[in-house]
């Protein structure tokens, strides 16, 4: 077995483990890097956030081509390639997930191909891609190994009819009829680009709506424009069966009051949840603790019980977001590093990119009642301004979560188009402690949707330049 002796050792190349490898190579360290791809990448960017994304483009380009006809332009019926739109999707992957690769040679960062487990506190085997073993002793280490698909019971058969969200970013068909299993983020936007190429996308959640856990309001926007592009949404309904026939999934749906339905679909999707990575890890042989679901328990400087090992993003608990995760390793490098540092953000943003995009950072106004916060809410819509009704998009919606006592900014929420590329203003004014005369007093460019973000400040005081709402001394946080 060969020997390789390393002061760090990264296990997992996605965003937490090259954000944390590249950090501390960038610090001086001596770091190895092990996952099983080609280059860095992690699911995010071989089979998540960055397919996703590439689809979900086009989907939007389908959408707005359909919707350019409200205002006098229409076009042809798209023809779909899905050889030539999963080239494309595939060429966005390679090109980013090469980059990777090149930084970490530029930053003299030994990356190796395979499986790591822990042997002790001080040294990993590593099953190499080509079959060969090796030994690596190391100072410190990081996990990084991310987090997978859940089953949901009773759909653990093998067929083409049934897709984790891994295959469905393949586009190997468009089925005519899909069911979606799920109704978070995942399902959304998988459900989202297979309407736009053509499916009769139904959509079944266990819960009363969509994206459980995100404001009412934001969600209410999504769901009308949802209810147009899906064939149907069915809540508070579970799947009681499935199984694969010659003319397709034979699924058994009940509802809430234990009403059943059958119905036949060509393909479903399941995204019912993430489970993190925690298993074959040898975790028991370093003594690393975890919690009751699999998670790895950590300090807020990303160390776990063995105080040699780190661990960051998906592994140590939601939200599993690839920027988290991008915080937490160069934060854990850091600290391997010397350095005082600590992962204490004020704001964690979240981005359903959907159409239209929800976006959130901060508290919540579910937050606040559950915690019993005193916050004002703000609102702003989008039919007040003058960019969104030049895109044909005014059904948005800007709030702003604010402190009763000094009016600091303590969530912001967003739904409309870019709304993701909006909330990092939000979140930048969580951090520094702004408040509500902060952001109404800051000039924003004219005509553009980020305005909504300062009328939305300047609407507590009741003065919103293009909205008029009388001043409310007593609006509290409401659901």
């Amino acid at each position: 077995m060969n020997q390789l002796d390393t002061q760090l050792a990264v296990i997992g190349a996605g965003p937490g483990g090259y954000a944390a490898a590249f950090m501390a190579a960038d610090l001086g360290l001596k770091v190895t890097l092990i996952d099983s791809q080609p280059n860095p990448g992690g699911v995010c960017l071989y089979r998540g956030c960055i397919p996703s994304k590439a689809l979900l483009h086009i989907a939007g380009v389908i959408l707005a081509s359909q919707q350019a006809g409200e205002q006098g332009i229409t076009f042809q019926p798209p023809h779909i390639d899905t050889a030539k739109l999963g080239r494309w999707k595939n060429d966005v992957v390679d090109q980013l997930t090469g980059g990777l690769g090149q930084l970490a040679k530029q930053r003299r960062v030994t990356y190796i191909r395979g499986t790591a487990a822990f042997s002790d506190r001080r040294s990993l085997r590593v099953n190499l891609k080509g079959g060969d073993t090796q030994k690596i002793s190391f100072e410190k280490a990081i996990i990084a190994t991310g987090s997978r698909a859940t089953s949901l019971p009773g759909t653990m058969f093998q067929s083409e009819r049934l897709m984790t969200a891994t295959d469905a970013l393949e586009i190997q068909s468009i089925p005519a009829k899909l069911l979606v299993v799920g109704g978070g983020y995942i399902g959304l936007e998988m459900g989202t680009i297979y309407a736009a190429l053509g499916s009769r996308v139904t959509l079944v959640e266990m819960t009363g709506g969509l994206l459980p856990g995100v404001d009412r309001d934001l969600v209410r926007v999504l769901k009308k424009r949802i209810d147009g592009l899906f064939e149907s949404l069915l809540f508070e309904t579970t799947v009681k069966t499935m199984k694969a026939q010659k003319n397709g999934l034979h699924v058994v749906l009940s509802d809430n009051q234990d009403k059943e339905q059958t119905r036949i679909f060509d393909q479903a999707l399941v995204a019912v949840g993430r489970t993190p990575n925690t298993t074959d890890l040898g975790l028991e042989k370093a003594r690393i603790d975890v919690d009751e679901t699999g998670f790895i328990q950590v300090d807020h400087r990303q160390q776990t019980s063995a105080q040699s090992i780190f661990a960051v993003g998906d592994v140590v608990g939601e939200p599993m977001l690839a920027h988290k995760a991008i915080h937490e390793g160069r934060v854990a490098a850091e600290v391997i590093a010397g350095r005082k540092v600590a992962s204490e953000p004020a704001a964690i943003p979240a981005v359903v990119f959907t159409d239209p995009e929800i976006a959130w950072a901060g508290l919540t106004e579910m937050e606040a009642k559950k915690r019993g916060v005193d916050c004002t809410v703000t609102r702003f819509p989008w039919g007040a301004s003058g960019r969104a009704a030049t895109l044909g998009r005014s059904d948005g919606l800007t709030k702003l979560l604010v402190d009763q006592r000094n009016e600091q900014i303590l969530g912001v929420g967003i739904v409309g188009p870019d709304a993701g590329e909006l909330i990092a203003a939000g979140v930048l004014a969580i951090e520094m402690g702004a408040n509500a005369t902060d952001l109404g007093l800051s000039i924003h460019p004219h005509p553009t949707l980020s305005e909504t973000l300062m009328e939305a400040a300047q609407a507590l005081h009741g003065n919103a330049t293009s909205f008029y709402r009388p001043l409310k001394r007593d609006s509290k946080a409401e659901t």
